[in-house]
């Protein structure tokens, strides 16, 4: 075999791969001959079906296939051992190519278009700056996080008298002009009806002085006029909603109200665990530890983003762009159109530019991903999505086991490992450039992702 490269400039190159049929013809011969053992043809016994007739049958696929395996394991050696910084994948070569003929051939060539990463140089001193935004956990904001609290383990109550923001549990029927049962009407059984989502305020005003166990007439069209949420209401499809009209009579069966609840020992032990807390100030004092874990989460991911957007200002190197539009279009065979990704091209390459400039800083400072790193996201994962849902106090041997379908999971594994690597950047960049730390408001940092879009 032979394996040629043409550099056709700085970012582009051909690579021609020779095969002859020394190359080939024993992995070929290998597998035809195994086919022979396993053959079951009429007329002959198992193995000894004649190695012409098992070639005549099953050469031609399997020296397509094989030559395929050897020309894809041979790119991956030669890009390997070349150590060749490529982008994408290579593609088949575009423009003098010699036609393959399988039958009649022994000799084939391939040709292969690739795109080559640029040499970058990431120089990285005090001169380079970047802001870091410290946000203050302020009595304001524990009251916030303290009220989300009492909300997440708030709970619904009966009552008999109805208040905005109630939900009701109503059966409904349709009458017909003189507000009588409509014979072969709409009824529904049980529905739950929100009160302070009624759009018409005279309606919501007759709703909201009604009891459990009245019986009302009203246009729930125009209580509630989108067609989705009569839909939801009436239990019927969203075209049969645009036909409704006229009044419904509703008879109350049930108020719920939702009570938060109360900042007390019961909720304390409801949320961290029975004992862990034993007073508010311990509460607050709480919230105030876990509000600064959170944002100081939101202000690396804001250095993040300005740190990304300084060093991608000093990226002047260009990209293989043809190349690359050529590459996204095939690995998104049938997804996207070349004008789909034109129009999102810039943003693919910023991403692209600042994943160069991570892997560089990477090699350079030899800063490498373990697997006990691993093992440790992919617990920090599993702790936070189980947070989301109010889950604060998961045994680690749950979470282990939560975390080990990630190490199951090739795909997740990728996206972990990414995700570790840019970490420790960010973390060494936090280090070796000038930061110029500011204490900054919620409110304020906030406005800063608003400013930007």
């Amino acid at each position: 075999m032979n394996i040629t490269r043409e550099n056709v400039n700085e970012l582009n190159a051909v690579l021609k791969l020779e095969l002859s049929k020394e190359d080939y013809e024993g992995r070929v011969n290998k597998v035809l001959k195994d086919y022979k053992k396993k053959a079951n043809i009429p007329g002959f016994r198992p193995g000894k079906v004649p190695f012409g007739m098992i070639n005549k049958m099953y050469g031609k696929p399997v020296l397509v296939e094989e030559i395929n395996k050897l020309v894809s394991e041979s790119l991956s050696k030669y890009l390997s051992e070349e150590k060749l910084n490529i982008l994408g994948e290579p593609l088949p070569h575009e423009g003098d190519n010699k036609p393959i003929n399988f039958d009649d051939d022994s000799e084939f060539e391939f040709k292969f278009d690739l795109g080559l990463a640029p040499e970058i140089d990431v120089k990285l001193s005090e001169k380079d700056k970047a802001p870091y935004y410290n946000i203050k956990v302020d009595d304001e904001l524990i009251d916030k996080f303290a009220d989300n609290l009492s909300q997440r383990f708030g709970e619904f109550i009966h009552v008999n008298e109805i208040e905005d923001k109630d939900v009701l549990s109503v059966k409904i029927v349709q009458l017909n002009e003189n507000d009588e049962v409509l014979e072969g009407g709409l009824f529904v059984e049980e529905a739950r009806m929100a009160t302070d989502v009624i759009k018409d305020e005279a309606i919501k005003k007759v709703i909201l002085k009604a009891k459990k166990g009245d019986d009302l007439i009203i246009d729930l069209k125009k209580a509630y006029p989108l067609d989705t949420e009569i839909a939801a209401l009436l239990k019927i499809k969203k075209d049969e909603a645009a036909e409704i009209s006229g009044n419904f009579k509703i008879s109350i069966t049930e108020i719920q109200r939702f009570n938060k609840a109360e900042i007390n020992q019961e909720l304390f032990d409801k949320a961290y665990g029975e004992g862990t807390l034993k007073s508010i100030d311990e509460f607050r004092a709480k919230i105030s530890e876990e509000a600064a874990e959170g944002l100081k989460r939101d202000s690396d991911y804001k250095f993040r983003i300005d740190v990304k957007e300084s060093l991608l200002k000093k990226f002047n190197k260009d990209l293989p762009s043809e190349f690359l539009k050529r590459w996204l279009l095939a690995v998104n065979e049938g997804k996207f159109t070349l004008e789909d990704i034109e129009k999102d091209f810039d943003k693919f390459t910023d991403d692209l530019k600042w994943q160069l400039i991570k892997d560089k800083i990477a090699r350079e400072n030899k800063i490498e991903v373990t697997e006990e790193d691993l093992k440790s996201a992919a617990i920090n994962n599993a702790r936070m999505q189980f947070a989301q849902y109010g889950m604060n106090n998961v045994p680690v041997e749950h979470l282990e086991q939560f975390a080990q379908r990630t190490f199951e999971n090739q795909e997740e594994m990728r996206r972990l490992h990414e995700g570790q690597i840019e970490e420790k950047v960010v973390g060494f960049l936090k280090e070796t450039i000038k930061i110029d730390y500011k204490d900054i408001t919620v409110e304020k940092f906030n406005k800063l992702f608003e400013d930007q879009k």
